[in-house]
Order: structure tokens, then C-alpha cells, then sequence
């Protein structure tokens, strides 16, 4: 668990975990300073792996959302240019320090968006640092091999002109090239640091104390909510206690105390919906008469605000917005011009008020950028309400005008369901799909389930046997329980295999993992999959159960659903869609030789694999030892 400390005098930290652990540090300590000015909002994205993940540093400016820079802009009075200084991230929850392992830009190097920077070797793995601007590598502070680089140590110097690289001196520091941010940035950040609470907290008269902040319980996570508190204020906590109860993403997890004391103040109360991660959300103490100078001295509730569109706006506000650039990047141009935002609700980060590729991008993903409203449209909003004396027809049109604004309503999203909206996107622009189709007897099944049934008093599924079914097969084909590394064009064999099922739940979808499902037997598989479904209906998965899995399944036989194409589960390969089974007539040969009419039920299995990974013989190979084993259902206890 991430805990914050707020000790008098003030030292604070504030770990944050998103994809691997974001750090918004407000120490005193000039070494410790890890800068709070934000250049770009960015989306997260669903599953990482070691050396395949996009990590960042992040800093959060209001209660609602959360941005995130690469480093610290500066505009220095010691004749430096306007550079931006690269920071050493926090890439994993216990990471203080790293090693750089290897920098893949040279000095002088021009940087694309999402380019990778270097390698960075922390306590867990080896992962790659991105950029999230365009400009130039201008000075490497920290060279090749560095080991135990502390976080938050400038490591690199960046410069949005090339001409700008050789006015940045060769010996220059890491402290000279922080000298001084920007005004606009120091003011935008004062303003959001008022902004993000509603919690008036007088550190010069509280005794020593311990600030809880929002935890990042899950890799996706950047908001959360209050479901349950178990602590009541005053209420004495031991180490390993249960604090209270967070919704994530991905579900419900428990928030354990590492340290002894009393629960003096709840500043999130119970039911506080998209609380940001590092968001302060209590406040403990290490003796019980202290709690009342904590309770006299903190005044207010947690406060959320509610993160609307911009595109909301009454046609009135938007038409008197001013444009807040003054230069704008061809790909920004672009962009505008493709996805048909109204420019003037753009916020440009760039130099000299230059709109940037990342600004348009980060608006598009936060849903912030307007989408431009043409002339006649404008006229028929801003038009003043139509006279009584008016004609017939023009009330008519000024009646369906009304009408249609006000036909829709806008409901809530779970983080779960923005989860998956995001990762079903990526899937299928990132990854080129094949689907292969087959039908099988099902009847061989069915007798066998009822075997079980009868002579061991075992229940299983349907689905428990398709699980089992599929992990054979995919033991039996290792080209098929695979994945594409996208960072080194290659397919890499997974050493087990993991089988997802999708679980439906009131939040979302859900993908439970049977761990070497080949080597377990089907009760076994029964029982287990009963367990994880259970769990992920109420909220209580833990991260181990759901992330991972090298291939899923998805079951609508349910419904009546006959066939289906299902969306691969990113970074895995495949996803086998399951419809319902139908009694069909089809010829057989019986005993005699002879072809006879016969009733035989048929299951229709539809295979999304991914095309880098699958090609024909390899999809065709697994398809057909599927049905094999559909065919003698008892080859599957072997």
C-alpha cells in the first residue's frame, strides 16, 4: 500500500501507481523535487509487460483528472533556452533509485512522440522510458551505465528547436538546467493545487501525523472510490489492519494500514465517487490525544469535481472562447482537421504558445476538444426563442430543435467499462485479426457430462469442458500459446497455459484466469472457475486473478447466440467465441455402411487470432486438434 507521510516540519511523499508508479512529490528538499508542472494528459492503457510498457511521470493538478509530463519545462534567466528537463521516473512501487541501461537517442537526436528515450533498470525489470513530446535530445545529464540514479534526478535536457541544442551549454547541471519554470506553469500549478481539495489543513499547529492518500491498487487505475469505510474516526489501527474498502477498475480491493496508530480524520467520506490517486483521503495519528487538535485543526470534506466535456458548453460560451495559441505543429493541424475540433477549446503547451501533436491528442482522449460547430448550425443555436406571431412552420422547427437537445441522457461509466473501451479500440486498430470457424458434435459431451454426473456424482459444465478442450489443444499446438512482441517483431511461446474466461459482471467484463488449465483435471477447473466467477461478481478479484492469461474464451451458448466473433484480449493471441448448441439433421453411416438421416447436436466455435501469430497452418493446426478432442471427449482425462 502507498501511504503518504505529512510529518511536522512538512516532509511528504506520495507514491502513485499507474501501469508502475507515477510520483507528484511535494518535499521541501530541493534534491527531492521531482517538478509539478504537466506539459500533456495522456490515456493509459490496459495490460503491461516488462520492456514493452510506456512509463511516465505524473503529476495531478485538480481532483478530477490526472496529467502527466516527461519533465519539467524551464525557462531560465542564466541564458538558457526553453528546454525541457527529463526526470528519473518512478517506474515501480518500491523503485527509489534506477540504473540507466541504455539510451537510445543520441545528443543531437530528433524526438517523435512515443519515441523510447533509453532503458532504465529498476528493482523489478528493465523497462523502456517514452517521450510524450516532440523535439530534440539536447544534453544527456546521466550517461550510459549509471547505476542508482535516484528518482526525480534530471537525467536529460530536451528542446523543442534544433537550432536551440547549441545554446545549451556542455558542462551544464542538472540544478542549472531546473533554475527557474515558467511563471504560467507555476500559476497554473498554484491554481490547481487550490483547486484540488476543499481540505484546509494548518500544518503549523497539527501534531505529528501520517496523510493517507488515494493508493493505485491496480496498474490501469488513476481514480477510485470510497466503497466502505471499516475504521470510524478515533478508532485505534494496528499494522495490517483494514482501513477501508477501494473500488478500482477492476474491483474492490482493501486498503491495509502499515503502521500503527488512530484514525484522527476521514476526509473522503463513505460513498466518494472518482477519487484521484495521491488524493488525500484521511489523516492518521500515533497518539490517541492528539486526535482532537487533528480534528480542530483540519476543516472540510473531500471535494471531487465533476469532469464534464467541454463540448457541453452552451454555443454562447464557446463562441466567445479566444484561441490560446498563437502557433500550431502541422500534426496538430491535422488532427483538428480530421477529427473536426473547434480549436479555440485547444490549450497548447509548447514554447511561444505553440500547439502541439499531444495537446490535440490528449483532448481528443479526455474528451475536451469541442467538436467545431458550423455556421448555420451556430445561428440556429444562438437564434432568440421564435415570437407567438410567428408562422406555424417556424415554431415547428424551433419546437424539434428543442426537442432533439433534449432527447438523450448521459449515463455514468464505471472504470471498468472505460477500461475496456479503451482496450477494445487498441485491439482492433493495433492488431490484425483472423477468424477461423468450425462446428462439433456436441453429443460425445453431453454423454459424458451425464456420466459424470451418474457414476461420480461430479457436476460440470459445459463450459468447464471447453476450458479443458482448449488447453489441451493449445498444449498439444505451442505455436498457437503465443504472443506478438511488438517491440522486437517476434513471436514469443508462452511456457504455460493460462486460460481467461469472461465473467459478466454489473460493472463490466471481467477475465478470471485458470492458471495451466492443461494440467488440471475438469472438476478441478469446475470448482475453480465457480470461485473466481463469484469473486468477480461481487468486486473481490485480486490483481493475480485477472492479469495475465496467454488465450480466452469467450461462452454466450446461454443466449441464443449461434455464432460470434469475439475481440482478441491484448497482448494475447487469441480469443475463442462459443455459441449455443442447435439439434441439427444430418446424414451418418451406420453400422450397416449405409447413410441414415440422424439428430445430432452442433456447437459453432469461432477463433480471433492474431495474424502476426496465427497464420493458416497454425490456426487450421489448433482448430483441428480442438475438434479431435470434442470428438473423443475422453482423450481429456489422459
Amino acid at each position: 500500500m502507498a501511504l503518504s507521510r505529512l510529518r511536522h516540519p512538512v516532509i511528504c511523499r506520495a507514491p502513485l501507481l499507474i501501469k508502475a508508479r507515477f510520483i507528484s512529490s511535494t518535499s521541501t528538499r530541493p534534491s527531492l523535487n521531482r517538478g509539478l508542472n504537466s506539459s500533456t494528459d495522456v490515456a493509459e492503457s490496459l495490460l503491461s509487460r516488462p520492456i514493452s510498457t510506456s512509463f511516465v511521470n505524473g503529476v495531478r493538478n485538480d481532483s478530477s483528472k490526472i496529467k502527466f509530463r516527461i519533465g519539467v519545462r524551464n525557462y531560465s534567466s542564466a541564458g538558457l533556452p526553453e528546454h525541457t528537463v527529463l526526470q528519473m521516473p518512478a517506474l515501480s512501487p518500491t523503485m527509489n533509485q534506477g540504473n540507466i541501461a541504455k539510451w537510445r537517442k543520441k545528443e543531437g537526436d530528433k524526438i517523435e512522440v512515443g519515441d523510447v528515450i533509453c532503458e532504465i533498470e529498476t528493482d523489478k525489470a528493465t523497462l523502456e522510458f517514452e517521450c510524450l513530446e516532440e523535439g530534440f535530445l539536447a544534453k544527456i545529464l546521466v550517461p550510459e551505465g549509471s547505476k542508482d540514479v535516484p528518482v526525480g534526478q534530471p537525467i536529460a535536457i530536451t528542446v523543442e528547436d534544433q537550432d536551440d541544442i547549441v545554446n545549451i551549454p556542455a558542462t551544464i547541471s542538472g540544478s542549472e538546467a531546473e533554475e527557474k519554470p515558467s511563471s504560467e506553469q507555476t500559476l497554473k500549478q498554484g491554481e490547481s493545487i487550490q483547486e484540488s481539495s476543499s481540505v484546509n489543513i494548518g500544518t503549523s499547529e497539527l501534531p505529528p501525523h501520517i496523510v493517507l492518500n488515494m493508493p493505485a491498487l491496480s496498474p490501469t487505475m488513476n481514480q477510485g472510490n470510497i466503497a466502505k469505510w471499516l475504521k470510524k474516526e478515533g478508532d485505534k489501527i494496528e499494522v495490517g489492519d483494514v482501513i477501508c474498502e477501494i473500488e478500482t477498475d477492476k474491483a474492490t480491493l482493501e486498503f491495509e494500514s502499515l503502521e500503527e496508530g488512530f484514525l484522527a480524520k476521514i476526509l473522503a467520506p463513505e460513498g466518494s465517487k472518482e477519487v484521484a490517486v495521491g488524493q488525500a483521503i484521511a489523516i492518521t495519528v500515533e497518539d490517541a490525544s492528539d486526535l482532537e487538535a487533528i480534528k480542530a485543526s483540519v476543516t472540510g470534506d473531500l471535494t471531487v469535481k465533476d469532469e464534464r466535456p467541454v463540448s457541453q458548453n452552451t454555443s454562447k460560451d464557446v463562441k466567445t472562447q479566444k484561441i490560446s495559441f498563437s502557433r500550431i505543429s502541422p500534426a496538430a493541424k491535422l488532427l483538428i482537421s480530421e477529427h473536426g475540433l473547434d480549436a479555440s477549446s485547444l490549450t497548447s503547451s509548447g514554447p511561444r504558445g505553440t500547439l502541439l501533436k499531444g495537446d490535440v491528442l490528449a483532448a481528443i482522449k479526455s474528451g475536451k476538444g469541442s467538436v467545431k460547430v458550423s455556421g448555420q448550425q451556430e445561428k440556429i443555436l444562438s437564434s432568440p426563442p421564435v415570437h407567438s406571431q410567428t408562422s406555424s412552420s417556424g415554431q415547428m422547427v424551433s419546437k424539434s430543435t428543442v426537442q432533439e437537445t433534449g432527447s438523450y441522457e448521459d449515463l455514468p461509466n464505471s472504470q471498468i467499462r472505460k477500461v475496456i473501451a479503451a482496450r477494445l479500440l487498441e485491439s482492433k486498430q493495433s492488431i490484425p485479426h483472423l477468424y477461423l470457424s468450425t462446428d462439433v458434435v456436441l453429443d460425445p459431451l453431453l454423454s459424458f457430462r451425464k456420466e459424470l454426473k451418474a457414476k461420480y456424482d461430479v457436476k460440470v459444465s459445459v463450459n468447464d469442458i471447453v476450458i479443458k478442450a482448449v488447453a489441451v489443444a493449445l498444449r498439444n499446438v505451442p505455436e498457437a500459446n503465443a504472443y506478438w512482441d511488438a517491440k522486437t517483431d517476434e513471436i514469443v511461446l508462452c511456457d504455460s497455459v493460462d486460460i481467461s474466461i469472461a465473467v459478466a459482471t454489473e460493472k463490466g467484463l471481467m477475465t478470471p484466469i485458470i492458471r495451466n488449465a492443461d494440467q488440471k483435471s475438469i472438476s478441478s477447473i469446475s470448482l475453480e472457475v465457480k470461485e473466481l466467477a463469484e469473486k468477480a461478481r461481487v468486486g473481490k478479484l485480486k490483481p493475480n486473478e485477472f492479469q495475465g492469461g496467454t488465450f480466452s474464451i469467450s461462452n454466450l451458448g446461454m443466449f441464443p447466440v449461434d455464432h460470434f466473433c469475439a475481440i482478441i484480449n491484448p497482448p494475447q493471441a487469441g480469443i475463442l467465441a462459443v455459441g449455443r448448441g442447435n439439434q441439427v439433421v444430418e446424414p451418418v453411416i451406420a453400422d450397416d455402411g449405409t447413410e441414415k438421416p440422424a439428430v445430432v447436436t452442433k456447437m459453432h466455435l469461432t477463433l480471433s487470432a492474431d495474424h502476426r501469430v496465427f497464420d493458416g497452418k497454425v490456426g487450421g493446426t489448433f482448430m483441428e486438434a480442438l475438434r479431435s478432442n470434442f470428438s473423443d471427449i475422453k482423450r481429456l482425462l489422459l
